[in-house]
């Protein structure tokens, strides 16, 4: 087992179900200083760091930044696994476990594309950053933002799963609440009462067509939306007072999540006009739709290392699933951002999660290229 492989099981190995990822960053941090690139951790809670490397900060010209998450989903129902999910078992050369594609994978890639930069005395400027909590939150991606770190990136690129593409746009990722508020009574004298259900259920049927005129995006196409909880009631004889509903919207730069913002306040204004109840909006997850240009510098620098590479360029494709890109580009809304690592984003989240090794191999040094042209 080569260094590379051997270092993508530790990681494997390492659970890091939504949290945890303290431990991957101590194995990326004892990677990186074996080959003497110094890096810095910035906790975010117990158990929970952040971790950043730089390689030639002072450089001049362009700056490069590879990023990924530490963090996993939790891998289900233990019984449906043919592999461990924990054992980053190898068979025909394939790695199993879960993290394998989304995104273990290209982090550790990244990890080795820095180190093969720094062995190889390139003088261009990358930042690597890895996060915590991309899976529910991206808390990570935001406290590093906030920090400073994404304000002077020329070129971002986000090491999801996504062969043999290049994903050049995803769309918005949009969580929300309405809470309804009524007033109880007996089930015999409803008229007492005012029934959070029916709030409910005249917003659910307001939000199936709220959004019909939401003009589509020319490169990620329509606005998605859906209600997707509902959590009313207790007892079958009582008129319930209080009730909620959850959902989750994909916004498009040509209605992002400033307008969803405003019509579902809009929706929740007009109901309210005419009940004696209220509904109230409330966000709870707001990550921005990403685009960036087929003709842009950064894709014209992925391109040309995949070339090299593979022989011929990847096809330019766009995904509904948000990343942390969402967050870094609000510190520059025309940051340009790429989505490419390997293994397959069919992969992400599933039952015996999988990446081959060859893939692995292939983007460690697709990345390296990429920062040599990116940064020239």
């Amino acid at each position: 087992m080569n260094e590379q492989t051997e270092f993508l099981t530790k990681l494997i190995q390492t659970n890091s179900e939504n949290g945890n990822e303290a431990a991957i960053s101590a194995l990326i941090a004892a990677k990186l200083q074996e080959h003497g690139i110094s890096s810095k951790l910035l906790p975010y809670s117990d158990g929970r760091s952040n971790i950043i490397a730089e390689l030639n900060p002072d450089a001049p010209g362009k700056t490069l930044a590879l990023s990924g998450h530490q963090d996993t989903v939790l891998i289900g129902d233990r019984a449906k696994w043919h592999h461990d999910p924990f054992a980053a078992e190898i068979k025909d050369g394939v790695l199993y476990g879960r993290g394998a594609a989304d995104m273990k994978s290209g982090l550790a890639a990244m990890v080795f594309a820095l180190i093969e930069l720094h062995d190889t005395h390139f003088a261009g400027h990358v930042r690597f950053m890895a996060t915590v909590g991309e899976e529910y939150g991206a808390m990570g991606a935001r406290q590093l933002t906030k920090a400073g770190y994404a304000d002077d990136i020329d070129g971002l690129v986000i090491g999801e799963p996504t062969l043999p593409n290049i994903i050049h746009a995803h769309s918005g990722s949009f969580n929300y609440k309405i809470i309804a508020r009524g007033q109880s009574a007996h089930s015999s004298m409803p008229e007492l009462g005012v029934n959070a259900l029916s709030l409910l259920t005249d917003f659910m049927i307001a939000e199936r067509t709220a959004f019909d005129d939401a003009p589509a995006d020319p490169v990620l196409g329509k606005l998605v939306h859906s209600v997707t909880i509902a959590k009313v009631g207790s007892q079958v004889n009582t008129i319930p007072d209080y009730g909620e509903v959850a959902g989750n919207i994909r916004p498009v730069p040509t209605f992002d999540n400033e307008h969803v913002i405003e019509r579902l306040k809009e929706v929740c204004a007009q109901l309210n006009a005419k009940s004696k109840g209220t509904l109230t909006f409330e966000l709870t997850h707001s990550f921005r739709p990403v685009s960036t240009p087929a003709d842009a510098d950064i894709v014209q620098a992925l391109q040309a290392a995949i070339t090299k590479q593979n022989g011929q360029p990847a096809p330019l494709d766009i995904i509904h699933g948000a990343t942390d890109a969402s967050e870094f580009t609000l510190a520059n809304k025309q940051l340009p951002t790429l989505i490419y690592g390997p293994g397959a984003w069919d992969q992400a989240h599933m039952i015996d999660e999988h990446v081959a090794l060859s893939d692995f191999e292939n983007a460690i040094k697709i990345y390296a290229d990429l920062a040599r042209e990116f940064c020239k």
